[in-house]
């Protein structure tokens, strides 16, 4: 899978819009639309805030690894 693939289906997952991570991450619907069909990285900040969201490793958001490790119990 993807990085981009990664991102987009842990916000469906949750029922998220792409506004809703947009807020999230202090930026526009536009920008989280190009992180996720890949026509930009996301920032190492980014990925950071979204692991803690989610309670993923960024190596899951990556798509280094294909099962999820929480962060926090």
């Amino acid at each position: 899978m993807n990085y981009y693939d990664r991102l987009k289906d842990l916000r469906e997952d949750h029922d998220l819009t792409q506004t809703d991570i947009a807020k999230l991450l202090d930026t526009t619907r536009q920008q989280v639309s190009k992180w996720e069909t890949g026509a930009q990285m996301m920032g190492v900040d980014k990925y950071i805030k979204l692991a803690r969201y989610y309670n993923v490793s960024t190596d899951y958001l990556l798509g280094l690894i294909d099962t999820p490790k929480k962060l926090f119990h």
